[in-house]
C-alpha cells in the first residue's frame, strides 16, 4: 500500500508540473518578448510570497504525526525565507530599483534550491505517508512554484534588459 501511495504523489507532482508547464508554454512563454518583465514578475512574486504556507509542515493537524523533522524544518524554513525574498522583491521591482534584478536572482536561486532540497529530503526521509492534509503542497503547490521559477529564470536570462 505504501508503494502505491508514494507513486500517486510522485505522479501528481510530475503530472501537475507538466500541466502547468504546458499552460505556460501555450499562454505565457511565446509572449515574454512582448511583455514588460515587471508585468510578469509581480504575479509570480506575489504567488511565491505565499510560501509562508510551507510552515504548515510544522503544524499539528496539517500533517500526520511522525512527519520526519529532517524534512519538515528545512522545508518550512526554506519556504519562509523564500516568501520573504519574494515579498521584498515585489517592492524593488515596482520601484525599478537598481538592486531589483540581483534580488530577484537571489529569490529565484534560493527558492529553486529550496524546492529541490525539499523534494529530495521528502524522498530520503520517507515523508510522503505523513503529509496528511498538507498533501496538496507537493501535489499542486510545488509544481506551480517550479514552473514559475523556470519562467523567472527565462525572464532574467533572456528578457530583462536593464530595469524592469
Amino acid at each position: 500500500m505504501q508503494a502505491l501511495f508514494d507513486r500517486v504523489l510522485t505522479l501528481n507532482l510530475i503530472a501537475t508540473t507538466v500541466i502547468f508547464y504546458v499552460a505556460a508554454r501555450i499562454y505565457l512563454l511565446p509572449n515574454l518578448g512582448r511583455l514588460n518583465p515587471r508585468s510578469v514578475l509581480i504575479p509570480i512574486l506575489l504567488l511565491h510570497s505565499l510560501r509562508h504556507l510551507g510552515l504548515m509542515f510544522l503544524t499539528r493537524g496539517a500533517t500526520y504525526p511522525g512527519l520526519p523533522q529532517q524534512f519538515a524544518y528545512p522545508a518550512a524554513v526554506g519556504d519562509f525565507v523564500t516568501a520573504l525574498l519574494a515579498f521584498i522583491s515585489i517592492f524593488l521591482v515596482v520601484r525599478g530599483s537598481r538592486v531589483a534584478r540581483p534580488f530577484v536572482w537571489l529569490f529565484n536561486v534560493v527558492g529553486t534550491l529550496d524546492l529541490l532540497d525539499a523534494i529530495t529530503l521528502a524522498t530520503v526521509h520517507n515523508a510522503l505517508p505523513f503529509m496528511g492534509p498538507a498533501y496538496w503542497i507537493p501535489a499542486f503547490w510545488v509544481p506551480a512554484l517550479l514552473v514559475t521559477h523556470y519562467i523567472t529564470f527565462v525572464i532574467l536570462i533572456k528578457h530583462w534588459k536593464g530595469n524592469a
